[in-house]
């Protein structure tokens, strides 16, 4: 569990709740089904009209992942090659399939995979580089549906309030009708608004930093793969791979 996007959600809503209180507001006020149902519903449901399944696919994916815990492991990765050159260079490049289970990601297992089975160098670095595009692609495409869904929200949050107002303006002579589609047509408004910009915007933010970082990774690991089959000594591997690193933490 990633502690800080828990913190965050918390701190958010937390906030709103805390500012109704505050404000001399029951908290209670704030729980509208009508509203609820306009704004989550018809978000959803516009959101669904406007992405396509594999990208719904991929937003429900990536979504499951973003209160996980965030590893940076672009040095293990390349204190990893660096032994397996050290196998590699003393009993073959056979020799590394036993390490394959042990290693962190799926796409390094792929990788030591096409290196074990003789791929040549410039087909392993077209094929690697395709997957690095592809999984990046995913990824954005994932981003990009929370990022469509926190655009629908604040709108339907509108129309609900319009929908609210327009029973309050039914209901003139009816004191406590009125008051209730007064209270829809606002709640509404809060639930879109904040819909969007303490749930939605910010997991497609967290959904796109995952994916940088694990386009970082995975460069790491095609740079590895290739210097692994071109038979470059361990110790220059590791440091060809730790330059990386340094770049990244100085930029």
């Amino acid at each position: 569990m990633d502690p800080v996007s828990l913190i965050g959600l918390v701190l958010g809503i937390g906030a709103l709740v805390a500012t109704q209180f505050i404000e001399g507001g029951h908290p209670m006020t704030l729980v509208q089904a009508p509203a609820a149902l306009i704004v989550f519903v018809g978000t959803l449901g516009a959101t669904l009209l406007s992405c396509s399944s594999r990208q719904l696919a991929a937003a429900l994916h990536e979504s499951r992942a973003v209160f996980g815990p965030i590893v940076d492991r672009k040095r293990r990765i390349a204190e990893l090659f660096r032994d397996l050159a050290f196998i590699a260079r003393k009993d073959g490049l056979v020799a590394l399939d036993r390490m394959g289970p042990s290693l962190p990601s799926l796409f390094m297992r792929r990788a030591l995979r096409y290196v074990i089975d003789g791929c040549e160098e410039k087909q392993l670095e077209d094929i690697l580089d395709a997957d690095i595009r592809s999984r990046m692609k995913l990824s954005l495409s994932a981003a990009e549906a929370f990022e469509i869904a926190g655009g629908y929200a604040p709108t339907m949050g509108i129309l609900g309030a319009v929908l609210g107002l327009i029973r309050a303006m039914e209901s003139l002579t009816e004191p406590d009708a009125l008051g209730a589609g007064i209270a829809v047509a606002f709640v509404a408004t809060i639930y879109g608004v904040g819909l969007a910009n303490l749930v939605l915007l910010p997991i497609a933010s967290k959904i796109r930093d995952r994916a940088r970082l694990r386009e970082e990774e995975d460069t790491i690991v095609a740079e590895g793969a290739l210097g692994l089959q071109s038979g470059i000594s361990p110790r220059s591997l590791e440091r060809l791979l730790l330059a990386h690193v340094t770049r990244e933490s100085g930029s």
